[in-house]
């Protein structure tokens, strides 16, 4: 059963970067789409405290503040929220953009970037996360050690409680669906990006580290997510636990 959730256009989205002139005109195209509740940080530590008061659905963020940077920001904008988070920057390294990924954001943009695409970006990120959601996802269950709550969206082990970003919990949702069976990389791809997941698999490699990082004992040597040499990944539930 699916159920729709409250209009998208509503949600809270927060734009973090150094210069108000970008800030100014992100914010101008997001309005004109019919975006509604929007918010600004020129740095780090108003960031966070608009982060820890308002609690964004959505944030677009710079890698270039004047009090750090988004890639040490990211994770802890990530300690208060599980928050969807779409980089835009002039960082357009393959490094810099696989840095981004790997510490958990949804999408990575490089200035100059076309409005129409920003806002096409966004919107995908926001439909995934908030559009549906299926009472299946409403549940939790143990891999090994590791309870994963999907609706919480939190890995709780030994005693700590991480969060899993959008994509990783629609990656293990496929997944969990599909226990104990291969899923390919491109239902996963198609599962977490939608039917423009074509050249998202360096990605997907990415979110899958990030996850077997929360799930795994040791993430170099995995015992419950693994790889399917040329076919795609299986998660394995050995104890064929229940869901709770």
């Amino acid at each position: 059963m699916i159920v729709m959730i409250d209009n998208l256009k509503t949600k809270k989205l927060l734009i973090v970067d150094d210069e108000r002139e970008i800030r100014d005109m992100i914010q101008t195209f997001l309005r004109k789409e019919g975006y509604t509740r929007i918010y600004q940080a020129g740095s780090c530590e108003e960031a966070l405290s608009i982060c820890r008061q308002t609690k964004p659905d959505l944030i677009i963020l710079d890698v270039m503040l004047p009090d750090g940077d988004g890639f040490t920001l990211l994770p802890l904008l990530r300690s208060i929220s599980a928050v969807p988070i779409l980089f835009v920057t002039a960082r357009g390294e393959d490094e810099d953009r696989l840095l981004g990924l790997l510490l958990g954001a949804d999408d990575y943009m490089v200035k100059p970037f076309l409005p129409k695409e920003l806002v096409l970006r966004l919107s995908a990120i926001l439909r995934r996360t908030y559009a549906y959601k299926t009472v299946e996802q409403r549940t939790s269950f143990y891999i090994g050690a590791s309870l994963i709550d999907l609706d919480s969206g939190i890995v709780k082990r030994q005693e700590k409680e991480l969060p899993l970003t959008a994509k990783e919990l629609l990656l293990l949702h496929k997944l969990y669906e599909n226990q104990n069976r291969i899923v390919t990389s491109d239902a996963l791809c198609q599962a977490a990006w939608g039917d423009d997941y074509y050249g998202y698999e360096n990605t997907l490699m990415v979110h899958i580290r990030r996850i077997r990082e929360k799930i795994e004992p040791n993430p170099s040597s995995p015992e419950y997510l693994l790889t399917i040499r040329g076919l795609g990944y299986k998660l394995i539930n050995q104890k064929g636990e229940d869901t709770l």
